[in-house]
């Protein structure tokens, strides 16, 4: 099973179960233990998933953190686990603070069993944010969140890539909380930006308030258009397109302050009907390819890989049969361009380290840390065994 079908068989459970849930102890039972065995860890192996794992702080002693999740025996994610009841919006990670410097885990989760925050140490090294970079609420599940999810299963962990993903999370979220306020409260350093554009006249109070109402309108109807853009293209093939609707602004050469008459001129928005508006809110396949293909970036270091694996195996295939499939995460090198037959894979994306993905006779996989590009050649023989059993099926 998907992690994203065990997340919303989850929150089935959840929305049954949680008004008999009375306690801190129910809910680690009932809902973390379920969502921390979802994402791949063995939570009855000790060694896997340490509960009450010790962290005591300068002379505070006994201190305690609910849930440790172990890799070469060393805590790589903590849990501070509530009762399902509490609300974690409000201060309660100052626990979770405290454990986080004193372990040598980089990443901490504070939930309810229902809302997670994941949090890391992007501002300060081994001091745990203020805010998370990543929140999931179990009740209200974005598939988008239980993507970024997937990076911290035990199928997919790598904590270089994982911080590397947690800061561009971190303020791609902030970034996108701030164009919300705009949205509905427009600053007035936001209206002048724009009016800066349109208008080359002084703006004076009364101008600046009807810019205002005009940057307002404006975010409104792009907001109500790109729905409508998206609503055409889900329904194209049942439904009528939508008529379009007369979005010419007129913009007065000297707005002054662009008079009453104005206001009988603006067009009022027609609001979009709720089921549409709930069925343009999810996006299409197309676009959620689009919007993957978007965070794809291959880098040289990838093509040079991918060209040295080549000519590591052209002695005993054809180089074109080794082919380099790059994905948000890593680059994977494949036989014949299928998926089923990886001949290794690129983890090139963080800055700092870079790891060669080799694949044993069951396909699993070992990363190894490499200075440079030229290491590569150091596991030709690897390389060709694993083309070897392909060659064999």
């Amino acid at each position: 099973m998907d992690l994203i079908d065990e997340l919303k068989a989850l929150s089935s459970k959840i929305s049954k179960k949680r008004e008999d849930i009375q306690t801190e102890e129910a809910t680690k039972n009932a809902f973390v233990m379920p969502f921390i065995r979802a994402l791949g860890y063995d939570v009855f192996d000790p060694t896997e998933v340490t509960p009450e794992l010790t962290a005591d702080v300068g002379t505070k002693k006994g201190e305690k953190v609910d849930y440790a999740i172990l890799k070469d025996g060393k805590p790589i994610i903590l849990f501070e686990c509530k009762w399902c009841g509490t609300d974690i919006e409000k201060e309660h990670k100052s626990q979770l603070y405290r454990y986080f410097s004193v372990t040598d885990a980089r990443f901490a989760v504070l939930t309810n069993g229902i809302i997670y925050h994941f949090y890391t140490d992007i501002e300060e090294p081994n001091k745990m944010d203020s805010k998370p970079f990543l929140e999931l609420n179990l009740l209200d599940l974005k598939e988008s969140a239980a993507e970024d999810l997937k990076r911290f299963s035990q199928s997919f962990f790598d904590l270089d890539e994982n911080l590397t993903a947690a800061t561009e999370l971190k303020y791609t979220r902030e970034i996108k909380r701030l164009l919300a306020a705009q949205f509905a409260k427009p600053s007035e350093e936001f209206v002048r930006f724009f009016a800066a554009q349109v208008y080359s006249g002084r703006l004076a109070p009364s101008v600046k308030q009807q810019f205002t109402e005009f940057v307002k309108k404006a975010l409104q109807q792009f907001l109500n258009d790109r729905i409508n853009e998206r609503l055409k293209s889900a329904l194209a093939a049942e439904e009528p397109a939508l008529p379009q609707s007369n979005n010419t602004q007129t913009m007065a050469a000297e707005p002054a302050p662009l008079k009453e008459k104005r206001k009988k001129a603006d067009r009022v928005e027609e609001p979009v009907p709720a089921k549409e508006a709930a069925m343009a809110a999810e996006m299409t396949k197309e676009e959620k390819k689009k919007d993957r293909e978007s965070r794809i970036v291959t880098t040289e270091a990838e093509i040079e890989g991918h060209n040295i694996i080549r000519a590591i195996l052209k002695e005993i295939i054809d180089p074109e049969r080794v082919v380099m499939r790059d994905t948000v995460s890593y680059c994977g090198i494949l036989f014949d361009d299928n998926n089923r037959k990886p001949i290794c894979r690129l983890h090139f994306n963080s800055s700092k380290k870079k790891r060669l993905g080799l694949f044993d006779e069951n396909k699993v996989e070992e990363k190894i840390l490499i200075d440079n590009l030229d290491e590569i050649s150091q596991y030709a023989d690897k390389l060709k065994e694993t083309v070897k059993r392909y060659l064999q099926d």
